[in-house]
């Protein structure tokens, strides 16, 4: 069974048009028989004899499935060939059940490590991210994040202006993307994948922007939060990263810019400090152990 066919898609999205049928459970219900499916009209009416009667009305409501950009591809969660492994074992039955794809898949499954930042990040946090981004570019680590300017855009930048890969995970639905400007210099889709967990017709809400975090959380495997307020996403997507488990690395400053309030939270609640070596790039050797198991170590410094 190839469950990532356009069929099988189409099916799933029905399955989410349901009325209380959110991404928990329509995984639950899928993971109890996708294993004994031979054929997409099997599956349907595996799913439909599952339903109760005004739920298996509501799912014959036929989908149309977004094919504007002819390069789209979908992957579901049945697909254990493409579905990312530690996006799942993360998020468990909260995983998203399709993610609309463009670019290169095979970025799913490298070794990754997550940004997040404030949109007003300083200059000295600017500057982390570069410095980070460009590290672990240079070490073939993949760069994650969301699609926001300031620490979202610049650690996509320059991960591509290093010969780097990167994740850019969208916060709405992919009938949405476009190139932001910052970025066309240095496109090239061989090294870039775009990804929406949302149906494609989605638009923005600031409740899918903080869902979008936990799936940047799940994909990679550790997480920077360069700068977290004392409110909002980068505060929320740090301690989020704590609760499941996840290494989080936070900037110490020596004096927190008034973008960077929320990183003492962070680091009380247990987040590796971040800091700069003697030559004053930064330390990334502990996130360097955590994904790949290096145990060199370095004196280190406040920024």
């Amino acid at each position: 069974m190839n469950w990532s066919d356009e069929e099988i898609i189409t099916t799933i999205y029905r399955l989410l048009n349901v009325k209380g049928f959110g991404v928990a459970q329509t995984n639950k219900l899928l993971w109890s028989f996708y294993k004994k499916i031979n054929s997409s009209s099997q599956f349907e009416s595996a799913i439909s004899d599952a339903l109760q009667t005004e739920d298996a009305e509501s799912f014959k409501t036929s989908y149309k499935l977004f094919r504007h950009d002819p390069y789209v591809c979908y992957v579901s969660v049945l697909d254990e060939n493409k579905y990312p492994n530690r996006l799942r074992d993360t998020l468990r039955q909260n995983t998203p059940t399709i993610l609309s794809c463009i670019g290169n898949l095979e970025l799913l499954h490298k070794k990754s490590v997550g940004f997040s930042g404030s949109r007003k990040v300083s200059d000295k946090g600017l500057w982390i991210t570069r410095d980070c981004a460009s590290q672990l570019s240079e070490k073939d680590i993949c760069i994650i994040s969301g699609y926001a300017s300031g620490v979202d855009l610049e650690a996509h930048k320059t991960a591509l202006e290093h010969g780097g890969s990167t994740i850019i995970v969208l916060p709405e639905g992919i009938s949405s993307f476009h190139i932001r400007n910052e970025l066309k210099s240095v496109w090239d889709w061989n090294r870039i994948l775009v990804i929406s967990e949302f149906k494609p017709e989605d638009r923005w809400l600031a409740a899918r922007a903080m869902r979008r975090n936990q799936t940047i959380i799940g994909l990679s495997d550790a997480m920077l939060v360069i700068e977290a307020g004392e409110t909002g996403g980068s505060l929320d997507a740090g301690m989020r990263t704590i609760n499941y488990g996840k290494s989080l690395f936070v900037p110490l400053y020596g004096e927190f810019p008034k973008s960077a309030l929320g990183n003492n939270e962070l680091l009380r609640m247990g987040a590796n400090k971040l800091m700069r070596r003697r030559d004053n790039h930064t330390n990334i050797d502990m996130v360097l152990e955590c994904i790949n198991g290096d145990d060199r170590k370095q004196q280190t410094l406040p920024f």
